[in-house]
């Protein structure tokens, strides 16, 4: 069953700025789906479309098979991970953990027991009474987690949860949230921008750029043999440990996707080494394949150059 499907979600923003262009696909129970693609292309914007802190502007937003048409967040079975950690300093890491559960308006010793249970499972059992300013960045974290997880929630968002960290501290709190995913069953949408970090922990890969999804896939598949151009070209751009090979060229060219100024035809298109006359005109239309999809005019089937 899909925890969470999306049927053509659109969000085009008033300065005409095109968030998310008819974005469709489906999360299911305990996948591991990984949102990669460049700055601005939407992703932070479709995650927040699916938590419900943004509306969309047209299509359907469906979580356990219910439309979310309406609902508040807090009632979306949804819990959310930011960047930034997003904790209030004035409170104790228990407080900060403890805050979901204030709107449910339990028991005290209730929620202590509650706090007290999955502190233990991120491993601040120790810092409960100590403040944000008292931790390090990756402690940080960990209480974002245990504050997403203390809700019991069917889903938990990520927005590149570890990019403000040390590298050194980044695989700790990955291999965290692996283990989480399989303590609790949980299903995970993440945002990421290194392809090491995906290929470890993803089970599906989803290619966004200039608000469409532009091709969707199993991670194996998609890291042996992306179909995409675009998802080729991210790949490529991997620098390799080899040396005398250089910096690889990945063929995008110096222009950068603009979404206030979206290209006709295929949005990839102006940057594409594998463009045609009809990828300038003609938008691609999802193309289905064994594990996912593609927009792309070389898998048309009306074109058997692809």
């Amino acid at each position: 069953m899909a925890t969470v499907k999306l049927d053509r979600v659109c969000k085009v923003y008033p300065n005409g700025h095109v968030g998310v262009a008819e974005a469709s696909f489906d999360i299911a129970d305990g996948e591991l789906l990984v949102l990669v693609g460049p700055s601005g292309c939407g992703k932070t914007t479709l995650l927040r479309m699916i938590a419900g802190f943004i509306a969309p502007d047209a299509g359907d937003i469906a979580i356990g098979g219910n439309s979310m048409q309406g609902v508040a967040p807090k009632n979306r079975d949804i819990a959310m991970v930011f960047q930034s950690y997003a904790l209030y300093p004035h409170m104790s890491v228990a407080e900060n953990i403890a805050y979901p559960l204030k709107v449910r308006k339990l028991p005290r010793a209730e929620i202590d027991k509650q706090v007290r249970d999955v502190a233990a499972q991120v491993q601040l059992d120790q810092l409960l009474e100590r403040f944000p300013r008292q931790l390090s960045g990756g402690q940080r974290q960990r209480v974002a987690i245990a504050r997403a997880l203390i809700s019991g929630p069917r889903m938990v968002i990520c927005d590149e949860p570890t990019s403000a960290l040390d590298v050194s501290v980044q695989s700790q709190i990955l291999n965290l949230l692996q283990d989480l995913r399989v303590d609790f069953g949980l299903t995970y949408l993440l945002i990421s921008h290194n392809l090491a970090v995906v290929e470890h922990m993803a089970t599906r890969v989803a290619v966004m750029y200039l608000g469409r999804i532009v091709e969707e896939a199993e991670t194996d598949r998609f890291f042996q043999a992306p179909k995409h151009p675009y998802g080729a070209a991210l790949l490529t751009s991997v620098l390799t440990p080899e040396p005398g090979l250089g910096v690889p060229d990945t063929q995008l060219g110096a222009a950068y996707p603009d979404p206030l100024d979206v290209p006709s035809g295929c949005r990839f298109h102006p940057r594409c080494a594998r463009v045609m006359d009809q990828c300038r005109t003609i938008a691609p239309q999802p193309i289905a394949a064994a594990d996912g999809f593609v927009e792309c005019h070389l898998y048309d089937p009306r074109d058997q150059r692809g």
